[in-house]
């Protein structure tokens, strides 16, 4: 480690020069995203960039969040229960000013990269420094830090950490991420619904039979910004009824994506009578498609399947355009599992600044989580 440092930054105009090149790998550690979250993050977040340097070389990247749960609307509305009363308190109460090293806007692997070989050793040594040297930063300007999480990272790395510093902090998964690995043999989305047993091929039949008359189009930047107080409302309604939310969105956020980051963000609206009542994102990432934040007009919503044709779209764009493999995320496992995703088991580690409430966290975490209870589909023959 004597040769290794890091640097944190919070302005992108900052950052060194060969940045992008160190984070080839990966989209949502370069610039023109991280520029994204720079701008348009949501209101109680604020971002750093982490460059790793061996001696004066670097050769990492990192990114860290930290998030003051009290300036939120709301933790999400759908679940009105004693637990969620409980856990909404608790978060107000003690857990308010959050420390996130990776990303906690996207699921996945996107906390770091390194252009070359690091041992496991040195990347747990590197996160434990940055997290101290963020503790003290916030100090400094009279802000504790109650919840310092670490995500995600698929269960052979979680493995690993244990084996240091992480083997003292408390591991944890919830929902699991669905990840849809896309067959080499589809090449088309008749290829794709050719290989469904009967019923799930009959889902997808009702499914476009319900959206008839519905119109589907990517927006251009110019198309987001004329529409981007609808962008945000159907957004909101979404957001706002989510089991448990940490974050909202600028109203921005969308526009400013599309500026930035051009042909790697797509942004698809459904309209009827030329009035938007629904839209997904879609976020391009080498081989790796990576579905992104959603809204829609619950009016509409039942009557045209909206929800499960969107996941059919963003399905048929990823073999239409040979990706490999689509990233889901956390929410709605069944539906996804019902049109060929599966359940990835993805942990992180959190542990609580006060060491009492520390010692409890495993007794409590799960209990916090509302339990989703679903059924994993089998739809392929």
């Amino acid at each position: 480690m004597e040769n290794i440092t890091f640097r944190i930054y919070k302005d992108v105009a900052t950052l060194p020069d060969n940045w992008d090149s160190v984070a080839s790998s990966n989209h949502f550690l370069q610039r023109p995203y991280l520029c994204v979250l720079q701008n348009s993050a949501p209101i109680n977040m604020q971002c750093f960039f982490i460059g790793i340097f061996e001696k004066s070389e670097l050769i990492g990247v990192s990114i860290a969040q930290y998030l003051n749960i009290n300036q939120l609307e709301s933790f999400g509305e759908r679940d009105h229960c004693l637990k969620t009363y409980i856990r909404n308190f608790i978060f107000k109460s003690f857990c308010s000013h959050v420390l996130f090293l990776g990303n906690n806007m996207i699921t996945g692997e996107n906390s770091f990269t390194f252009k070359k070989e690091v041992s496991t050793k040195i990347i747990s040594r590197i996160l434990i420094d940055c997290t101290d040297h963020l503790i003290d930063y916030f100090k400094k300007k009279k802000v504790k830090i109650h919840i310092v999480t670490y995500k995600d990272f698929y269960k052979d790395f979680t493995e690993d950490l244990k084996r240091y510093e992480f083997n003292r902090i408390y591991e944890f998964n919830t929902q699991p991420n669905m990840i849809f690995h896309l067959s080499d043999e589809w090449k088309t989305s008749a290829d794709y619904v050719g290989d469904f047993t009967k019923k799930y091929r009959d889902q997808y039949k009702r499914a476009h039979k319900k959206i008839e008359g519905i119109t589907t189009k990517e927006l251009s930047l110019e198309e987001i910004l004329k529409e981007e107080e609808r962008i945000y409302e159907l957004y909101h309604y979404v957001a706002l009824n989510a089991p448990f939310n940490t974050f909202f969105l600028s109203k921005n956020h969308f526009s400013f994506f599309k500026k930035q980051c051009g042909k790697r963000f797509k942004l698809f609206g459904y309209y009827k009578n030329d009035i938007l009542i629904g839209f997904h994102t879609l976020l391009l990432n080498e081989e790796m498609l990576e579905t992104y934040f959603l809204g829609y007009d619950e009016k509409f919503q039942k009557e045209h399947m909206l929800y499960l044709n969107m996941i059919y779209n963003m399905t048929e764009f990823g073999i239409e355009n040979n990706f490999k493999k689509i990233t889901f995320g956390r929410t709605a496992l069944e539906i996804k599992s019902s049109i060929g995703a599966k359940p990835v088991i993805m942990t992180g580690f959190i542990y609580h600044t006060n060491s009492l409430i520390n010692k409890i966290l495993p007794k409590i975490f799960n209990k916090l989580e509302p339990e989703v209870i679903w059924q994993p589909r089998h739809p392929f023959k």
